[in-house]
């Protein structure tokens, strides 16, 4: 049995607690203004009693999550961020040692550098000409699960033709999608907050993807897991997107059905209030017509 010295758990964990008390500063000098702010419904009273102060600030952040999360264009976009970011970074973390076993670079020459630069460089020039593009929100569902689809592909023929430049492109390609539509997801986004809540939506994506990933890698790389090598590794990554694309085609679906019930209750709706006029006497008095229309 290892020791608490040599374990990597032990290290690690003492890493995130410092990293995490590194960043909780409840002294800063503007909290106290901010949480005595005339909207957010505390007082100098309730500021000197840090339980009771701490439950109410909760409480509040959980209803503004709440109703945050409520909205589906948010809920969509926000779970392809979060889906999508977690898979992002596990491909940025292991393509290098895919490349590596595809060709080795004790062998031949490697242009794994010249790939990485145009990548960004294409994704970011893909991320600037998507913001002159109008997209409707009604077809949000089927974009995401179209890209999701284009990933997971673009993924797969990197495990499976095992060429050194196709995997090249696919890389180039599925770095492009993902930088693009990431831009979109952000501007939906956005579109449905007001500032004041960019921080806690965002702060909330990146949070599930980054939990999401933690947890992708130990099913996936752990010893004690599946511990699959480097190709079984984008194999199961080719399966994890082709997932999150079977997830919207069912976000699709369910939006479908839902604006089609609306729908027929609004003409079931218009089809009553015709029918309730065409019934309507001459005798009926000024009232009574004014109650109908």
């Amino acid at each position: 049995m290892e020791s608490p010295g040599t374990s990597w758990l032990y290290p690690t964990a003492l890493l995130c607690v410092c990293g995490f008390f590194s960043n909780v500063r409840p002294s800063e000098p503007f909290l106290t203004l901010y949480l005595l702010g005339p909207d957010k419904n505390l007082t100098e009273q309730q500021n000197k009693k840090p339980l009771k102060g701490i439950c109410v600030v909760l409480t509040r952040l959980w209803k503004t999550f709440l109703q945050c999360y409520s909205s589906w264009p948010l809920l969509c976009w926000s779970a392809w961020w979060a889906l999508s970011t977690c898979g992002y970074f596990q491909i940025l973390n292991y393509i290098q040692i895919l490349w590596e076993k595809i060709l080795p670079s004790q062998n031949s020459q490697i242009y794994n550098g010249v790939v990485e630069a145009a990548s960004a460089l294409l994704g970011a020039l893909a991320a600037f000409v998507i913001g002159y593009v109008k997209i409707s929100s009604i077809w949000s569902e089927v974009a995401l699960l179209v890209f999701s689809s284009i990933i997971a592909v673009s993924v797969f023929l990197m495990n499976t033709v095992r060429s050194i430049w196709v995997c090249y492109i696919c890389y180039v390609a599925f770095k492009i999608i993902y930088m693009m539509v990431i831009t979109i997801a952000t501007y939906k986004i956005a579109a449905n907050l007001s500032v004041e809540l960019y921080a806690l939506v965002f702060g909330v994506n990146t949070f599930v993807a980054l939990a999401l990933q933690t947890l992708l890698t130990l099913i996936v790389v752990e010893s004690s897991m599946l511990n699959l090598d480097i190709l079984g590794q984008f194999l199961a990554y080719s399966i994890y997107f082709a997932a999150v694309a079977v997830l919207f085609l069912i976000f699709g679906v369910c939006n479908i059905i839902k604006r089609y019930r609306e729908e027929s209750q609004a003409t079931e709706n218009i089809s009553g209030c015709l029918d309730s006029r065409n019934e309507v006497s001459p005798k009926t008095s000024c009232e009574q017509m004014s109650c109908l229309q």
